[in-house]
């Protein structure tokens, strides 16, 4: 799936996303990844969905954006509460679905200068 890009997003912007992979300006990464306007932090979570744990959310919240937006692969999939708790804790919301729908999410809140990060995981 190709995304159009408009000129005025700043930051990391998505271009494009394939179920093994997520093209970030001309780079393509094959890797789990964390993503915001600011950095880009690879082999978050490289286990897979199953393999979450609550220092993987700790991690997402130490950069303190207001969204998180969690893709979850090729489907929908809603990780454990108790391991997003450092995130509910500091009052982040986070927004859960599959990886290419968080994509183009995260682009529109990119587009929008919110303070998001995607969480994307690979399958």
């Amino acid at each position: 799936m190709q995304f159009q890009l408009e000129q005025s997003a700043g930051g990391h912007a998505i271009r494009a996303y394939q179920r093994d992979a997520i093209k970030i300006g001309a780079t393509t990464y094959t890797e789990s990844l964390i993503v915001t306007p600011e950095k880009l932090l690879e082999g978050w979570c490289s286990a897979g969905f199953e393999q979450l744990q609550r220092d993987d959310f700790a991690s997402i919240a130490e950069l303190e954006p207001e969204v998180v937006v969690l893709g979850t692969g090729e489907k929908q999939r809603f990780p454990n509460q108790k391991l997003m708790i450092d995130l509910i804790n500091a009052g982040i919301g986070v927004e859960v679905m599959d990886t290419a729908a968080a994509c183009r999410t995260y682009n529109i809140l990119l587009a929008d200068s919110r303070r998001v990060a995607a969480a994307l995981l690979l399958d």
